[in-house]
């Protein structure tokens, strides 16, 4: 070859686009299983990758990610967790007590970086929240041990505050869990507390209406199902004129009347520090689960005035977020 050929071709493999040389070297491969929709969790997973990027994990560039949604369908968890140990994905991102238990059942390999369960070690996926032992370690968002924390602001605002409704997946190990501590919860102020279970979409509407004029208040548990779900619970509860209090925002944002809890976008973003501390070669079970540093009060006062309650200026002072 002549010299002028090979520094032409020289040439070419310096510019050769980042993009196809990134396609000839495998790139670390995330695995992100999504419990809910794509549009139903966008802000979250804007949050995850611009931290990734933050830390130099470029999608595309310097990690591969795929993307699974499982739209609150337990089978559907199952279904791809299994499919991320065929691909051999380098970590799995994943939220919530099923999804969670759905990916430890199928890898016990595998880095699993959790971003909001609510009783890791209580469920079983970690030995401790100070030492994982495991290949599961992320986040835990203590929904169902702030229930007391909830029902304290339920009764800043309800001028009666005697029976509680509890809405709760009972296929979901996180519904029973917090069911039973809103319960217990619930007893030591004197509240008297109706269970409401079910396990199917199609149980909500029946289960509502035969609450009607029997609680104060709903409390719905936070997990994928009554997340998938949400519009319908609170247009239901509001027909039935029961105020509501829930683990998230999403919630208050589809009609809710309040939500007290962790904030998700803040845990979603928390949880690329635990991925790319993986990526460049921590074990999880030597990464200790943390518990939330940002929880937020949320207040949705159009729903407030459509079921006659005054809300205090001393609790809109409180609110992160007021929704007008």
């Amino acid at each position: 070859m002549k010299r002028r050929e090979f520094i032409a071709a020289l040439g070419g493999v310096v510019a050769m686009p980042l993009a196809v040389r990134a396609q000839q070297t495998k790139l670390p491969t995330v695995g992100y299983l999504g419990v809910l929709g794509a549009k139903a969790q966008e802000k979250w997973t804007a949050a995850f990758l611009q931290r990734m990027r933050d830390l130099d994990w470029i999608e595309g560039r310097t990690v591969s990610i795929e993307y699974r949604w499982a739209e609150g369908r337990s089978e559907l968890m199952s279904e791809f967790a299994a499919e991320f140990v065929r691909l051999k994905v380098d970590v799995i991102v994943t939220a919530g007590t099923a999804a969670t238990l759905a990916v430890k059942q199928a890898t016990s390999t595998i880095p699993v970086v959790v971003t909001n369960v609510a009783d890791p070690v209580g469920i079983g996926v970690v030995s401790s929240l100070a030492r994982p032992g495991g290949n599961v370690t992320g986040l835990s968002n203590q929904s169902a041990e702030i229930a007391g924390k909830r029902l304290a602001l339920l009764r800043e605002i309800l001028p009666r505050f005697d029976r509680l409704a509890v809405l709760a997946n009972t296929g979901s190990p996180v519904g029973i869990l917090d069911m039973n501590k809103t319960r217990a919860a619930a007893q030591k102020i004197g509240v008297e507390v109706t269970a409401i279970e079910i396990s199917t979409a199609e149980e909500i509407a029946p289960a509502i209406a035969g609450i009607k004029g029997r609680a104060d208040a709903l409390y719905v548990v936070t997990e994928a199902l009554a997340n998938t779900n949400r519009l319908q619970i609170n247009r239901l509860a509001l027909d039935a004129g029961l105020p509501t209090m829930h683990g998230e925002k999403a919630y208050v944002e589809a009609g809710g009347l309040m939500s007290y809890g962790a904030n998700f976008t803040d845990m979603y973003r928390r949880s690329a520090e635990y991925v790319d501390k993986i990526l460049r070669g921590a074990k999880p079970a030597d990464m200790p689960v943390t518990q939330p540093t940002n929880f937020e009060l949320v207040i949705n006062l159009k729903i407030a005035k459509a079921l006659g309650l005054a809300v205090a200026d001393k609790l809109l002072l409180l609110a992160d977020e007021v929704i007008e």
